[in-house]
């Protein structure tokens, strides 16, 4: 650890090779003659630190005892991050009259064309700040995995550099990095604000239950890029789009907490940077801990936090998310094209244009990459689309949703290289494997089992 050069000399500079001595020198504390460290001033000065930063956070309510974030604070940073990306009116009763008799209209739309029924909740129009509101506690668990790796990290940090003051040192350098993270993920969260559509627009099951919600102020600003389509058909393909999505997530309940199983399993198994994270809580520490230094130093942070080696396991994990993910995206690309060539004469070039966005990636994998360091794009959503297709004109639109009731049914990545061969015949059911059985246990660890 460098010592500030801005500091005056208070005796002898610490040996370069003593990192303790050289973090503790940014304080004013160096040893004496002797090489012995005055406890009295280090124990008063790592109190009044760690007091000074315990009183702001506890501004924004309690911290979790088990892993030292502070949610509320996360949860601030995001809705201040939305606040600063430019006007978020809370949608007007128009809009919000608007949005209704889209997703009704798409309701009516799709009971001829999906098996799975309406859902029972009122489709919503939402703010950016109420969807911070609404999917904060599915970010919450989903960040929870890098929670635990930061504890290890810093264990293994902490051992390192043991020595006076360690009693007091541990829980600063606990806040710190608990505190840069949190910044971290608010930050994210807040950013993914401003682009997103509507609740599952990135494909993931983000809200508390399966409902239709969508955000005026995005659509406009993404409608407006468009040209030749009116206001009215965005939001109609839009809702389309959700609507399927959601009653898809509400008929097979196995597959919202799969997607997100596959998220934690691969989050779990990150490897942190330490010596990124060493460095952030250096120049974080010396900055004397305030709310604002650690939502600066948690942007700094960001890109920087995950190591980039992946292990093979990591490798099967993300093949299979991308897999699931691109089988849901193809599914609902599929269900709503058929719908939408009886109904809207141009709804494949909408169709096209949500293609070529989610192809350019943008703020939804740059999101999921600083929060879980997870680089997700399902780059077979097209081939997942034919496949669907295919089920349908061999099969029936039934044999197509019957293909969701149970996860050894849903195609494989081999299945999308051969989509007419999966439509004639399904594929057999591959014997449980050990990710198989990982996954089964971190489910069964979520529901209390």
């Amino acid at each position: 650890m460098a010592t500030d050069p801005d500091l005056p000399d208070n005796g002898d500079r610490p040996s370069e090779e003593n990192p303790l001595a050289q973090f503790l020198a940014q304080f004013g504390i160096t040893p004496g003659p002797d090489g012995e460290f005055d406890m009295a001033a280090l124990t008063q000065r790592l109190q009044a630190v760690m007091a000074q930063f315990q009183t702001q956070m506890a501004g924004f309510g309690p911290t979790d005892a088990n892993s030292g974030m502070n949610w509320t604070f996360t949860k601030d940073i995001a809705r201040r991050v939305t606040a600063s990306l430019g006007p978020d009116q809370t949608p007007s009763a128009a809009q919000s009259g608007q949005v209704r008799d889209a997703a009704g209209l798409a309701d009516l739309w799709l009971d001829e064309e999906i098996s799975f029924p309406r859902l029972s909740a009122p489709a919503l129009a939402w703010s950016r700040a109420e969807w911070v509101e609404g999917t904060f506690e599915t970010w919450r668990k989903l960040s929870n995995p890098i929670v635990a790796s930061l504890s290890a990290a810093l264990g293994a940090l902490m051992a390192r550099e043991a020595g006076p003051g360690e009693e007091f040192m541990k829980p600063m350098v606990r806040a710190a990095a608990s505190g840069m993270f949190a910044a971290q993920v608010g930050q994210s969260v807040g950013s993914l604000s401003a682009e997103v559509l509507s609740v599952s627009d990135i494909g993931l099951p983000l809200g508390v239950r399966p409902q239709v919600a969508l955000l005026p102020t995005n659509i406009d600003a993404f409608g407006a890029e468009l040209e030749s389509v009116t206001a009215a058909d965005v939001l109609l393909f839009l809702a389309l789009r959700e609507t399927a999505r959601q009653r898809l997530f509400a008929a097979v309940g196995w597959l919202g907490p799969q997607l997100h199983a596959l998220v934690e399993h691969y989050a779990r198994d990150i490897t942190i940077d330490t010596s990124a994270l060493e460095q952030a809580i250096e120049q974080q520490l010396s900055a004397a801990m305030s709310a604002d230094d650690l939502e600066r130093a948690g942007q700094t942070l960001a890109g920087k936090l995950f190591e980039p080696a992946v292990t093979p396991e990591q490798t099967e994990v993300l093949e299979r998310l991308e897999t699931l993910l691109a089988l849901v995206e193809g599914w609902v690309d599929e269900v709503v094209g058929h719908t939408m060539s009886r109904w809207m004469p141009n709804g494949a070039a909408l169709t096209e244009i949500v293609r070529r966005r989610r192809a350019a990636g943008g703020p939804a994998e740059t999101a999921l990459k600083s929060l879980v360091g997870l680089e997700l794009r399902p780059r077979r959503t097209r081939d997942a689309a034919n496949l669907w297709a295919a089920v349908r004109a061999t099969r029936g639109a039934s044999a197509r949703d019957q293909a969701w009731s149970h996860p050894d049914l849903i195609p494989t990545s081999s299945d999308l290289d051969d989509p007419l061969g999966y439509a004639e015949h399904g594929h057999a059911a591959a014997p449980p494997d050990e990710l198989d059985a990982e996954l089964a246990k971190l489910l069964d660890e979520e529901n209390g089992q």
